[in-house]
């Protein structure tokens, strides 16, 4: 996790200085609030990856002379092969679309969403956590 901690550490410190560059020479609040949710965003990954770093230390992907076998206790799947995201997107696409369309397109995508996201949260499979 350490890793990745700093890349997303790193990103979140480039959008802070291209941030606060583009608030002092431009009068574009649009682009000001794009780069601070940028910046948070990021930030906010940073946050967890190093506060999961603090808590499980390095992982044996992180050693170079780990084996394969230290990780074998760790238990998770990859789910069977679903609709639910492409659906997901479907919907969230078409509420988007609502938006500036008028609201009966947005009825329409929280329609289509909704099934998406119950396929994401009730997804049948092998629950080993």
């Amino acid at each position: 996790m350490k890793a990745e901690a700093w890349l997303f550490s790193g990103v979140a410190a480039f959008f802070a200085v291209t941030g606060g560059i583009y608030t002092r020479y431009s009068n574009d609040p649009a682009g000001v609030a794009a780069l601070a949710v940028s910046f948070l965003m990021s930030a906010l990954i940073a946050a967890f990856l190093w506060r999961q770093f603090g808590r499980g230390g390095y992982r044996p992907e992180d050693r170079k002379g780990a084996q394969v076998r230290e990780a074998a206790d760790r238990r998770f799947s990859f789910p069977a092969r679903s609709y639910a995201p492409a659906v997901s997107a479907a919907g969230t696409a078409l509420v988007g679309l609502g938006v500036v369309q008028g609201l009966w397109l947005a009825l329409i995508g929280f329609g289509v969403l909704v099934p998406g996201i119950f396929g994401f949260v009730f997804r049948p499979g092998d629950r080993t956590s």
